[in-house]
């Protein structure tokens, strides 16, 4: 997807770590239809008890599970959908909109908005606030032939991401490739 690393640097500008506090647990569709007509697909959702369990099992004194450890307790809830299609629009827009608009509750912010008529490519990264602490965090893209949407509810280093993507297994959406001054 083209806008993987625009998201993931819009993503991570400004925000040092989201903070635990209300949860803004967006609505997904279930997309049931769409994982036999895409191409490929991602549909991974990751709840507060399982997120414990991952924590607890890891171990403490190897350095990179404590790290690990520490970002995952924060967490409350991990969201992601994300499906490639052969063809243009093989899924509804009207379900996708419907997910952009619950980001626009008061409770959340818009920190990104890019759209290109040309490609019909749409991203939108936004932060769930409360009482001046980000609590969420939710980036919904899509194109012709793809879609994704990520929500993540509770604490995290955006510093961070990259490891999370690969410890949680979730989709490459190009944080790796940030340059460390940009976090």
């Amino acid at each position: 997807m083209p806008f993987r690393p625009l998201i993931a640097a819009l993503a991570c500008v400004g925000l040092p770590m989201l903070a635990i506090a209300q949860t803004p647990q967006l609505k997904l569709p279930p997309f049931a239809n769409l994982q036999q007509k895409a191409t490929e697909s991602v549909d991974i959702t990751i709840g507060s008890l399982a997120l414990g369990i991952m924590s607890g099992l890891m171990d403490e004194h190897d350095e990179g599970s404590a790290e690990m450890k520490k970002l995952i307790k924060g967490l409350k809830s991990v969201q992601v959908r994300n499906y490639r299609f052969d063809s243009d629009f093989a899924y509804s827009k009207t379900d996708i909109d419907a997910v952009r608009s619950q980001l626009s509750a008061p409770a959340w912010t818009q920190l990104a908005q890019v759209h290109d008529q040309k490609k019909n490519e749409d991203v939108g990264v936004c932060v769930a606030l409360d009482d001046h602490k980000v609590t969420g965090f939710a980036i919904v893209a899509s194109e012709p032939r793809e879609f994704t949407i990520i929500n993540i509810v509770g604490a995290v280093d955006l510093d961070k991401v990259a490891d999370l993507q690969r410890q949680l297994g979730l989709p490459d959406v190009g944080a790796a490739r940030i340059p460390p001054y940009l976090l």
